[in-house]
């Protein structure tokens, strides 16, 4: 409970008058107690002057208390009648518990907005880390797990720890005041009930030890069970494809099974609790009734004061039932909050230096200089010994067979990635000396895969972007050859994509990432086999908006179709994360080699 409470600091305010109301809500509860002792009295018909037993006679403290009290009541009954003290006795008893329902809805009314704040603010800082944390990251991840520490397990929290506060904030309070009134009327028979109460915890502990281990397999299981279930929904065109239903089945089966069976184990452990509780609440009471009714018959006890002190048993009974569930219910959210923390520990690899430098325009160039880099857990460098220059205004194509590196070369210009080895300038600087934000300001992306995103085209053309106008909107847009399709929408600028733009088809998705990048403006361009997945009638379309991107850009290009890169200024041939060739269309030709048969195959 510790680590949790630096998620309630922000509002301290809130928890205050929350423990206030609750102290209040208890103190009307335990002042509830003794007023049960009058109706008693009057109930019975007990007198209040009457001849006290031997072992009360010179008796101080509440016994001297009790017989003031019985006196006062008496002398209302004789001065009054029984049914008009009886009026004024029942009033009191109202006047009490409505003071203490009163109070317990204030106490929820402010636990209210800190237990939504806390889940609001916990799944704030997770998208925020998310966003933060590095793309190496990610090539472990699975995105179906962290998809369930920020909701599941999140959630998970909220139910089993936050929403339990309140118990954990009021029945302390409210078994201190029972237990204070106990210990004031008989510290025989209190000792003897916490002896009980000791002796029943104990025995509920010990089932409750494995439970926060157990809850924290389960979440994970969980992210297992969502992991393969984004998978399935990511795959379905190759799953029906290969008639791999039943086998994708399977597997979401067999870890959905095991983590139904997690739950079910964890169920009846916690299950237990209450019937166990209650049961040995029963055998506590039985106790303490023959033994208090012993004080009784010995002289040592009033019988009101005897049943009083039952009902004061009773208020501490219940509430520790529920901190008893509460208990159970914050060592399973503990387990879905050590998820939750860990991805919040991760390490931040990749962020600005202390003394990072701004970074306001692109003047010179870009010079790789022998970087080498190599995959989190992979046994060979990605790339090794890497030098290149891409002056201002030039454009450098880089090709090769799929693994040859051309991709992690591209990423490791925004620093997605960082370099293993050697360094990359930019304008004579280390790119990891300058504030990232600035960096990346700098460039624009145009990936192999279209990323869209579930919004109009409107707001997928400006994303990122703010105080962009209309006009500047469709200017990009008709750059791009992508206004007149755009226009043909239902709605037009104002269309709805749908998910990843599946709305639209793949030359359509693919010019409104080039709209994006125009719209930016980047003096320096990533294209990454911009137009690999095109047919032939989209990929001229494309081509044509990616010429109007080139002008006056300095660009690093990623080409699968050679024809599409022969007029580049100079193209680097990687083969095993190495330079092998590199030169103009012409002499590589003339060279022969990788870059030869490159060309060949796909004139084939």
């Amino acid at each position: 409970m510790l680590r949790l409470l630096r998620y309630f600091r922000p509002y301290k305010r809130l928890l205050l008058l929350a423990v206030v109301s609750n102290l209040l809500m208890s103190l009307f509860l335990v002042v509830s107690i003794p007023v049960l002792q009058p109706f008693l009295q009057i109930l019975f018909d007990l007198p209040g002057k009457a001849a006290a037993p031997p072992a009360l006679q010179a008796a101080t403290g509440f016994r001297a208390l009790e017989q003031a009290v019985s006196g006062y009541f008496a002398d209302l009954v004789r001065t009054q009648g029984r049914e008009r003290a009886l009026l004024w006795v029942c009033g009191l008893l109202v006047f009490t518990f409505l003071g203490k329902n009163l109070f317990r809805y204030l106490s929820l009314y402010f636990l209210a907005p800190v237990r939504n704040g806390v889940v609001r603010d916990l799944r704030n800082r997770l998208v925020v880390k998310i966003l933060e944390l590095p793309l190496s990251y990610f090539s472990e991840a699975r995105k179906g797990d962290l998809m369930s520490r920020a909701s599941a397990d999140v959630q998970e929290v909220d139910s089993s720890i936050i929403g339990v506060v309140e118990s954990v904030a009021r029945e302390p309070i409210i078994i201190l005041g029972s237990l204070a009134f106990m210990l004031y009327v008989s510290p025989t028979l209190l000792g003897f009930a916490l002896l009980l109460m000791l002796f029943s915890g104990l025995v509920i502990g010990r089932i409750g030890l494995a439970l926060r281990r157990q809850s924290r397999e389960a979440q994970g299981n969980l992210g297992m069970v969502s992991a393969v279930l984004e998978e399935t929904l990511g795959g379905l065109r190759i799953i029906k494809g290969f008639n791999a239903q039943r086998w994708q089945q399977a597997r979401y089966e067999r870890e959905n099974a095991r983590y139904a069976a997690l739950l079910t184990r964890i169920g009846r452990r916690r299950d237990l609790a209450s019937p166990l509780s209650e049961f040995l609440g029963i055998v506590a009471v039985a106790v303490i009734l023959w033994f208090g009714a012993r004080q009784v018959f010995s002289g040592e006890m009033t019988a009101p004061t005897f049943i009083t002190f039952l009902y004061a048993f009773y208020n501490i009974i219940e509430p520790a039932k529920r901190l008893s569930a509460a208990s159970y219910s914050i060592r399973k959210g503990l387990g879905a909050l050590e998820r939750v923390e860990a991805l919040l520990a991760e390490p931040v690899s990749i962020r600005d230096q202390e003394d990072a430098q701004p970074v306001q325009a692109f003047r010179e160039g870009i010079e790789f200089q022998r970087v080498s880099f190599r995959y989190p857990n992979a046994e060979t460098d990605a790339l090794r010994d890497i030098s290149l220059a891409i002056p201002k205004g030039k454009v450098v194509a880089l090709v090769g067979a799929s693994g040859a590196g051309k991709s992690t070369l591209a990423d490791l210009l925004p620093r997605f990635y960082d370099v293993t080895e050697g360094r990359i300038l930019l304008d004579g600087v280390d790119i990891r000396r300058l504030r990232i934000r600035d960096l990346r300001a700098l460039m624009g992306i145009v990936s192999q895969e279209a990323i869209l995103f579930n919004d109009t085209v409107r707001n997928n053309i400006a994303f990122g972007l703010e105080g962009v106008s209309d006009a500047d909107i469709e200017a990009a847009a008709r750059a791009a050859h992508a206004h007149e399709f755009i226009t043909a929408l239902p709605h037009g600028y104002d269309t709805n994509i749908g998910e990843r733009g599946t709305k639209l088809s793949g030359g359509q998705r693919q010019r409104l990432t080039i709209a994006r990048a125009l719209l930016r403006n980047p003096p320096i361009l990533i294209l990454d086999e911009a137009t690999s997945a095109l047919d032939s009638e989209s990929e001229k379309v494309v081509q044509a908006a990616l010429n109007r991107l080139l002008q006056n850009r300095t660009a690093l290009v990623i080409a699968h179709r050679l024809s599409t890169v022969q007029h580049a200024d100079e193209i680097i041939v990687l083969d095993q994360g190495r330079i092998v060739q590199r030169g103009k269309h012409e002499s590589l030709l003339q060279q022969g080699g990788i870059y030869q048969n490159l060309v060949a195959l796909q004139a084939l």
